[in-house]
């Protein structure tokens, strides 16, 4: 077992790091103050890619924690629904990851499902009864965790959400009376969140989260979907680093994420980092794309006016949970960036595409000069660098969305490798 000793920084102590068993058969990380928790190797399951991406086509044994996505909110407190997420199989996923020794999780949200969490948690009377609706899912499901991946408190995110001044606060009081009942005080609680802490009833980040790190066993930061479809010009989708880039294209990016963090008060092996197993589509002129003998240019300009279909699991018509037509996502999955004709099957740029690595942001680009579509992603390359930073900033770990965007493991395998786990062969 491999034993990682966390920096100076990691002042706070670990209240709830060991309320949960651990499983993780790798590497631990050893903090400051003498606490040793065990390292995250995990990913979001989703149950609406089951029919493609089954339950046996899992590593199980390359993770520590699956987290199956997503049950979301209702205008009533007193449930949750899996609706869109196949509940008839989340049984079979839980049995299946206990039998392999993985932590089952159930995520609780997500960019369509959190409409409602603000009400759900927006008085005591209200939080008493969520706490009691979630405790009775986990529960009845026998889960060892719940992930809260709420988007986003005191924000409106998807366009229709219930929202208020004081969820950021309400949030935390939730996560308080959930933790200090009997059944959730033995539940792996963690939340999915944005690569700045979460805005306080004045609009700005909070600068002391600490009463999330004494309640949370960890956040996943969301490192990902930092440039899309809604920018001006073609960025990196999940940047390891942005502050080598011009001002301009600074975004947000891994380290910038975990310094915005750890300065409010997480320590470091209570942060586990988001990755992706997707990039995203951009329709770019070839004058815009290429500057000269196939190199191509940083953050070029692109048609906003008509975005590219994505692989196989996009639609040319998507209706969001508002009722809104988003027409394609232009989402590539890995292996969607191999069926397309993009990669060779081993990852690899395929014969006849641009590629370019930016150095900075540590992430790929190709384009394809006959379709005029450029795709920013993630590849072993870039994967391998973000399992480096994990292990050399004593970070806790990774979680990738999703589990069935790989393409036979080649991302997982190097992100692992990379951060330090071993695997038994």
């Amino acid at each position: 077992m491999l034993s990682l000793l966390s920096l100076g920084l990691l002042a706070l102590p670990v209240t709830h790091a060991t309320s949960f068993p651990f499983h993780a058969r790798d590497t631990s990380a050893t903090n400051a103050t003498n606490v040793t928790v065990d390292m995250v190797s995990s990913a979001w399951y989703a149950g609406w890619h089951a029919d493609n991406f089954t339950l046996n086509n899992v590593s199980w044994d390359k993770y520590t924690h699956l987290i199956y996505s997503f049950a979301t909110t209702l205008p009533t407190v007193s449930n949750i629904t899996l609706n869109g997420s196949d509940a008839i199989l989340l049984p079979r996923f839980v049995q299946m990851a206990q039998e392999n020794d993985v932590v089952p999780m159930v995520s609780i949200g997500g960019w369509g499902g959190s409409q409602f969490f603000s009400s759900n948690v927006g008085s005591e009377e209200n939080r008493t009864a969520f706490v009691k609706t979630v405790t009775e899912f986990a529960q009845n499901y026998n889960l060892s965790g719940l992930d809260f991946d709420w988007e986003y408190p005191g924000v409106q995110g998807i366009g229709c959400n219930v929202v208020s001044v004081n969820d950021t606060s309400n949030f935390l009081a939730f996560l308080q009376a959930l933790r200090a009942d009997p059944i959730g005080a033995n539940l792996t609680l963690t939340a999915s969140a944005p690569i700045t802490p979460w805005k306080g009833a004045n609009g700005s980040s909070l600068t002391n989260i600490s009463g999330f790190a004494d309640t949370l066993d960890w956040v996943n930061l969301m490192n990902y979907d930092i440039w899309g479809s809604w920018d001006k010009t073609v960025g990196p989708n999940s940047p390891l680093n942005d502050t080598c880039a011009p001002a301009v294209d600074q975004q947000g990016s891994a380290v910038s994420a975990v310094a915005a963090w750890t300065a409010a008060g997480m320590p470091t092996y209570q942060i586990v980092l988001g990755v992706a197993s997707y990039g995203h589509s951009f329709l770019v002129a070839a004058a815009d794309a290429v500057i000269s003998d196939n190199v191509l240019a940083s953050y070029p300009v692109f048609n906003q006016g008509e975005q590219p279909l994505g692989d196989a699991w996009d639609n040319l018509t998507n209706i969001d949970a508002c009722g809104v037509n988003t027409g394609p996502s232009g989402v590539f999955d890995f292996w969607g960036m191999i069926d397309g004709g993009y990669l060779f099957p081993n990852g690899t740029v395929a014969a006849g595409v641009d590629y370019r690595y930016d150095e900075c942001s540590q992430t790929p680009y190709v384009y394809n000069c006959r379709t005029d579509v450029m795709i920013s992603y993630d590849n072993a390359e870039s994967f391998a660098a973000k399992g480096k930073y994990i292990a050399s900033t004593n970070l806790r770990g990774f979680a990738m969305w999703e589990a069935g965007g790989d393409y036979n493991d080649i991302l997982l395998d190097s992100i692992r490798s990379a951060a330090g786990f071993e695997d038994d062969c």
